[in-house]
């Protein structure tokens, strides 16, 4: 049995397989995103969810032959990497794991843990890829001065957009009173009471406004509409800047595929597809990221589950 533990903001996604990669188990919890919420959070979140898993398939966690804990932010703050990587070891009973960022669940996911690229956007956005030894990573520089293409990053633009559009600086299009609808307002102002005052600029709930970005570009605001295609072309951005990393062969055809709740938009797919260049494979992903992260643990074990194959 290999788990795999795709951790995020909001969620966090146990996935136990078999020797063939199938799916036996799965939960969730809450997030794990620690440096929103602390680092005391993690060990309570993980035994949960392993206790569960493992109660769906009947065995005990000592049992499972190697586990892949995705946790956000995992290697961007140095001191906390051996708190971090020590902590599954008392849930699991066993040094058979690894800990890793959890953009690695959405490449491994995405690709079924083959070569190539896969880019995140959710909340926030990343991408990762691997080529032989080679390993990359691009983007994930915070909602402060990063995360380009995420749903964050679209929501913020989208305020702006309004913040515009009510004080005359932009003509008012449908995302005026859609989001003044979304946020309840009596009076455009409000908006700055709601997200900064009673939100107090809550990331996940800045972020969940991308689907009004969205709604809006659908009944045909201009301005959201161009939100989104700028996201698409971030991301497919920092496709380029892996590829250039790891150091594909000019002639090489490259993997690239793709995760996270904003690739269920339309336009932004659209614009991603249409800024990749013809030397890039677009895939569809096969997997979730919970799932990848047990093929991972699989593969870090040395075993290659037949699904993993589907690429090939």
């Amino acid at each position: 049995m290999y788990l795999g533990v795709d951790g995020g903001g909001t969620k966090t996604a146990f996935c136990l397989i078999d020797d063939d990669g199938a799916i036996v188990a799965t939960t969730r919890t809450a997030g794990i995103h620690y440096l929103a919420s602390g680092i005391d959070i993690i060990e309570p979140l993980l035994a949960e969810g392993v206790t569960r898993v493992c109660a769906q398939a009947g065995i005990t966690p000592e049992a499972i032959t190697y586990a892949f804990f995705g946790i956000p932010c995992h290697g961007e703050v140095l001191s906390d990497v051996p708190k971090l990587d020590a902590l599954p070891r008392a849930v699991l009973g066993t040094d058979r794991y690894r800990c890793g960022n959890d953009m690695i669940c959405g490449w491994a996911g995405s690709l079924g843990a083959a070569d190539g690229i896969n880019v995140v956007a959710g909340t926030g956005s990343i991408a990762y890829g691997e080529n032989g030894d080679r390993r990359s990573r691009t983007g994930g520089w915070s909602e402060l001065f990063g995360d380009e293409g995420s749903a964050y990053w679209v929501a913020v633009r989208g305020l702006n957009a309004f913040s515009r559009m009510s004080d005359g600086r932009l003509p008012r299009g449908p995302l005026a009173g859609i989001l003044r609808t979304a946020l309840g307002l009596t009076d455009d102002l409000e908006a700055v009471d709601v997200v900064m005052n009673r939100w107090q600029g809550d990331r996940a709930k800045i972020a969940a406004l991308s689907t009004v970005v969205s709604e809006a570009a659908d009944a045909g605001d201009t301005v959201c509409a161009a939100i989104l295609r700028d996201a698409g072309r971030e991301l497919a951005a920092m496709v380029d800047a892996e590829a250039r990393a790891l150091r594909f062969p000019g002639h090489q055809q490259i993997p690239v595929s793709y995760s996270g709740g904003m690739f269920t938009c339309p336009p932004l797919l659209a614009a991603f597809r249409q800024s990749l260049t013809g030397r890039y494979d677009l895939r569809e992903p096969l997997f979730p990221p919970d799932h990848g992260a047990a093929l991972y643990a699989a593969r870090l074990a040395g075993h290659s589950p037949i699904t993993m194959g589907r690429l090939s």
